[in-house]
C-alpha cells in the first residue's frame, strides 16, 4: 500500500521527494491522524489535503501506519486517550488558553490569515488527541511539557463535550455567537415593532 499509494510523494524509503516531506521520525501518531481523517492519501500531489472518508479499512490502515513509523522510528506514539466527565472542566479552561482562538469557543472553526482552522466535531477523540501531539499543518505541537497526559485527556472531554454543551442561556443560535444574536434581536424585534405599528394604524 505504501509503495502503492505514498511512495510516488514521500519516497520508497519515506525520505521525501520535491513532491513530499520526508516521513522519517515523524511517528506513528502524526501518520495516524493524517491516513485516519481521509487527508493522505492524496490524488494528486497539487491536491490540498481536506477530510474525507478514510481510503482504506482499520486493519489496513494500522498496518500502513506501523509500516511508515517503522521505516523512520521516533515521533510521538498513538496516545492512548482516557476520557472521564470530571475531566471535562479543567479541560475547557485548557482549550480556551490553547484552542479557542483557532478552532473558536464552540470548536466550529475559524477563519485564519491565509488558512482555515477546521472544525473539530467530526474528530475522534483519538484524532483530537494526535493532533494536539503532532500539530498537522499550520497547528503547532503541544508536547508534555504544554499539555501533560491528563490535560490531553481533559482537552479531549472537552471537544467531546461541545457536541452537546449544557445551554443553560435558551437557544444557542448554532453556536455563531454575538452576531447571530444581535441579528435575531434586530430582525425579531423590528419585525415585532413593525407589526404592531401596522396593526394600531389601521384600527385607527
Amino acid at each position: 500500500m505504501y509503495l502503492r499509494d505514498c511512495a510516488v510523494c514521500h519516497g520508497a524509503r519515506a525520505g521525501g521527494t520535491p513532491s513530499g516531506p520526508s516521513l522519517r521520525g515523524v511517528g506513528a501518531a502524526s501518520v495516524d491522524y493524517w491516513v485516519s481523517t481521509g487527508r493522505m492519501p492524496l490524488s494528486s500531489p497539487h491536491e490540498t489535503p481536506r477530510r474525507h472518508k478514510p481510503k482504506y479499512k482499520p486493519a489496513l490502515e494500522h498496518a500502513l501506519v506501523q509500516y511508515v513509523a517503522r521505516l523512520g522510528g521516533g515521533g510521538p506514539a498513538i496516545p492512548d486517550v482516557v476520557v472521564t466527565p470530571a475531566l471535562v472542566p479543567p479541560g475547557g479552561v485548557q482549550y480556551r488558553l490553547n484552542c479557542a482562538a483557532c478552532h473558536s469557543w464552540a470548536g466550529t472553526g475559524g477563519a485564519l490569515l491565509h488558512v482555515q482552522a477546521p472544525p473539530l466535531k467530526p474528530a475522534t477523540p483519538t484524532q483530537i488527541a494526535e493532533a494536539v501531539r503532532t500539530g498537522p499543518g499550520n497547528m503547532p505541537a503541544f508536547g508534555r511539557a504544554a499539555l501533560t497526559p491528563k490535560q490531553l485527556n481533559g482537552v479531549v472531554a472537552y471537544v467531546r463535550y461541545l457536541d452537546h454543551p449544557v445551554d443553560r442561556g435558551g437557544n444557542p443560535l448554532w453556536y455563531l455567537g454575538p452576531f447571530a444574536e444581535g441579528a435575531v434581536i434586530w430582525i425579531l424585534g423590528i419585525g415585532v415593532v413593525l407589526l404592531v405599528i401596522r396593526v394600531i394604524g389601521t384600527r385607527s
